[in-house]
This record gives C-alpha cells, structure tokens and sequence, in this order.
C-alpha cells in the first residue's frame, strides 16, 4: 500500500493551479539572473579568399593542353544489363533479415559502426570534388564580381533592394564555407581560385547568368552525387548543393521568373557541366590542379526564350553568346520590357512568385539552333580543346527533370538546323520541359535514364542551356 505523506497548504495551492484546467490563469515571467560565458569552441579557418580584381578573356598562350589522362581501355562503357540481384528484395512491407540494433533494419551502406572517413576514395571521387570546388571558386568569384561591378542604383532599377543585395553577399559568404569544405575533403592539391570572364553588361544580365550558373553547378552534382565511393563524403556535398539548390530558386525570384517550376530537379553528366563552366574560367594559377572531364563544343539557341521581353518566345538573337544562352537587355525595346508593366500576369519584377500569361516557351515551338565545330581552345588559359567523339549530330536532346526526351533535327545545313520543342510529362500534370533545362545534341536517340545518363556521353557533340520557363 502506497506511503501518503503531508503536503503544505502552499505546495497544494500550486499544485491545483498546475492541473490543465487551471494552467492559462497564472502567467510565470522568468526573468534570467545570471550571464553564462562558454569558452568558444575552436573553429577550423576558412581556406584563404581574395577578391579577384582582375576580369576578362586569357589572351596569353597556354603551357599545357587537353583534359587529364592516362590510359584508356575502352572507346565508351559498354551497356550492360541491372546486376543479377537486383530484383531479388521482395519490397512488401515487411522485415526480411535481423535487426542490427533495435529499431534498425537490415542494409544501408555505412551503416555498421564504423566510423566515417571524409576522403576521396578513387579517381572518380577526386575528380568530381574537384570540379565541384572548381564551381564553388567561381560562384565566390560571381556574386562578389556582381555587387562590385554595379552601382546601387543599378540593382534598384533592377527592382533589387539593399536587403536583396546582402543576400546575394550572403550567399558568396555560403561558397566560402563550400569551397573550404571541399579544399579540405580534397587536401594540398586541391584547385585554387582562378581569374573570370562573365558575359554580362548590367545586373539583369548579371542575374540570368547568375540563374544558369547554379542550374548546372546543381544539377552537375546531382548528376554524379550517388555515384561518389566514398558515401561520407557525399554526405557532407549533398549538405552544401542543398544550399546550391535554394540559391538557384533565388536568382529565378530576382528575375522574376516562377521559382520552381518542376517536379524533380535534373542531374548531369560532369562533362556537361564542365563544358558549361570552363569558358567561363580565363585563368588560374601555375601548377593548377587538372580536370579529366570533356569539353563539347557549344550549342547556341538563336531564338533563345528571353524573360525580361513581355512575350519571352517572341525572339531572336537575343543572347550574350557562349554556352549558357544568357539573355540580352540590349535590343529590347521599352514598351517591350516586362519590368515596365504593372499589369498582372505581365509583369516580371523581382518577387517571391510571378505566374506569367505568357509562356517563355510551349509544346511546339520551333527551335533555331547553331553548333560549334570541336577543336577550339577553351577554359583556363585556353589549355583545353573542345572535342566530341559523336558524329555529326542528328537529335536535340531534352534534358529535364527524370526525362531524356528527343527531337529530330530538321533542314540541316552545315552547323545549323531547327527542331520542335517536345510535349511531354514526367506525371500527367508536369510538363518535362520547364524551367533552366539542358538542351544537347545527338547522333542517337539512344535510352537513358537518370543514373546512367553518362552512357550518352559518346554520342553528344554539343551542349547548351534552354530557357524553357
């Protein structure tokens, strides 16, 4: 039989008004009475940035050209069929193998104890990192590059405010933390900072290179992330592209495009985005660490949709060049631009969300495109050559979201032809093609899905980006 002990009347009074009932009549202020200083935990230092004061073309010539190499055993990784388990989990919702530990199920890579290691473990994983890091410098390198370049007034014509343009220092602040992070995961020689070359004269320009940018240092992550040997390591990327992925999001609300306009974000080859990144890139130090990855010839989109216009796909010619497609301000006439409207549905500025009434792109358009030949300087000091092991190509590739989806290209002649933008879903509902895609070209329609989109690789001879939405 249970003890009952006496209580105080006071200590019985606070217990009546503790019950549920009696809660909300008796507010409690606490008031904090002491100062608490912890010691301040030690820091790693962030790896060493200066600002790049010096931006344009390299003009001198290069020491050392082509990608890294060693020997090659085969043209191309040859198709194979899934692993001969794969299909042996029966997938019904039920345990199959004894629990590790309580509440644990079976399975799961990394998932035995040991401790993690935050280290390339293969060529693969250097190389991707490397990239990864050469990406980060030049993210740095962009937003600081941007606020430099132009003027307050600049951004607030831009319909870009003081608080606007500390988040875009914010997010350079974001890749210092990035570009450590991966300089450590790599060791001494991982690549350094280099010097830039951006095509953009004013900041609505800076803002839509800004948005390609991320769009394949994204998606070129995305595309090799669960490929990494080494899983710790891809732990600690998936954790900063996260970042990438919400930068991206913000560019598109600067220039006043729908934020995420798709269902599932794309993921690409590295070679694609290597070959989107490098010419950007004018120069970097003596004794830079090399690249492996291919660099394809340039795929530019003459009528390129062009979201500060009121009728985006209404258009011609109306890009800075290069492979990114960057819009152009220059030949859009006043009553034509889309930041001078109040009307709904028209208007473009800088905000969270803007429904446009008019589509940048649709089901049908006819696309103009032109295509470099390979063999041209490229990238750091010029030190690499564009190349392409595709024949002469035949199909634009729709690369968006979970789809490849292909167009046959049309009249022909020379490095010039035209295609139809295809009418597609990933899930009824979601239009495949939207937003800031990838738009290559192929001498095969060959099938692809998102883990293996590498195996195109050999048929690709250029690539670009396609402002679909």
């Amino acid at each position: 039989m249970a003890t009952l002990k006496k209580i105080s009347a006071a200590t019985a009074a606070l217990l009546w008004l503790a019950a549920p009932q009696h809660a909300v009549a008796v507010p409690v202020v606490s008031t904090p009475t002491t100062t608490f200083f912890p010691a301040a935990p030690t820091i790693p230092p962030d790896e060493p940035v200066t600002n790049v004061t010096s931006h344009g073309p390299y003009t001198g010539t290069p020491t050392t050209t082509g990608a890294l190499s060693t020997d090659v055993l085969a043209p191309s990784i040859p198709a194979l069929p899934p692993p001969p388990n794969a299909y042996d989990y029966p997938s019904d919702g039920q345990l199959h193998a004894p629990e590790p530990a309580p509440y644990t199920p079976a399975g799961g890579q990394g998932t035995n104890g040991s401790a993690p290691v935050y280290r390339v473990l293969s060529d693969f994983d250097y190389e991707s990192i490397a990239l990864g890091l050469y990406q980060e410098w030049i993210e740095l390198d962009l937003f600081h590059s941007g606020l430099a370049t132009f003027s307050d007034d600049d951004f607030e014509k831009a319909g870009l405010t003081a608080e606007d343009r500390f988040l875009i220092e914010f997010m350079a602040d974001q890749e210092v933390g990035h570009a450590t992070l991966l300089s450590n995961i790599l060791g001494p020689s991982a690549p350094n900072q280099c010097t830039y070359n951006y095509p953009v004269s004013n900041v609505r320009e800076f803002i839509d290179f800004c948005q390609k940018l991320t769009r394949f240092g994204e998606s070129g992550v995305y595309g090799f992330l669960n490929h990494l040997d080494s899983r710790p390591v891809g732990q600690l990327l998936l954790q900063s592209i996260s970042t990438e992925a919400r930068q991206q999001m913000i560019f598109r609300q600067f220039e006043g495009l729908f934020p995420m306009p798709v269902w599932f974000e794309v993921g690409i080859p590295q070679s694609w985005a290597w070959t989107l990144l490098a010419p950007y890139i004018s120069s970097c130090p003596e004794n830079q660490t090399r690249l492996i990855w291919q660099n394809y010839p340039a795929l530019h989109i003459l009528n390129q949709p062009n979201p500060v216009r009121i009728n985006g796909s209404d258009v011609w010619n109306e890009t800075t060049g290069g492979y990114t497609n960057t819009l152009s301000t220059k030949d859009v006439p006043a009553e034509q631009d889309c930041l001078n409207s109040t009307e709904v549905g028209v208007n473009c500025s800088p905000a969270i969300t803007n429904n446009r009434s008019a589509p940048l792109s649709y089901a049908g358009r006819q696309v103009f495109l032109e295509w470099d030949e390979p063999g041209q300087p490229i990238g750091p000091n010029n030190s690499y050559v564009t190349n392409t092991t595709a024949n002469p190509p035949v199909f634009a590739a729709w690369v968006s979201q979970l789809n490849v989806t292909y167009s046959p290209l049309q009249n022909i002649s020379g490095n010039s032809a035209w295609t139809i933008q295809p009418n597609t879903s990933t899930f009824a509902g979601d239009p495949a093609v939207n937003g800031t895609i990838f738009l290559v070209l192929t001498d095969e329609d060959l099938y692809v899905t998102p883990f293996n989109l590498t195996q195109l690789n050999p048929h690709v001879y250029a690539v670009g980006l396609y402002q679909a939405g």
